[in-house]
């Protein structure tokens, strides 16, 4: 009986260590995707000054200095 019991406890200990490896997988999942967006926002910012400034013909000097979004 000892060895079932035994196992048994093995298993729920494994359970629970992998439940605590997926929790901190998903907080990591979830700050790379927050870091993913903001670069992204940025990317079109960038994009976005690039063609105002194509369109102006690129002889002007920009008047606002694109600000970075803190997340």
């Amino acid at each position: 009986m000892m060895g079932v019991t035994e196992k048994m406890w093995d298993a729920i200990t494994t359970v629970i260590k992998m439940n605590d490896k997926v929790e901190r997988m998903a907080a990591t999942i979830i700050s790379q995707q927050q870091k993913i967006e903001s670069l992204t926002e940025r990317m079109i910012r960038l994009e976005t000054a690039l063609e105002i400034s194509l369109a102006r013909g690129g002889s002007e000097k920009p008047r606002h200095r694109i600000e970075r979004k803190e997340t």
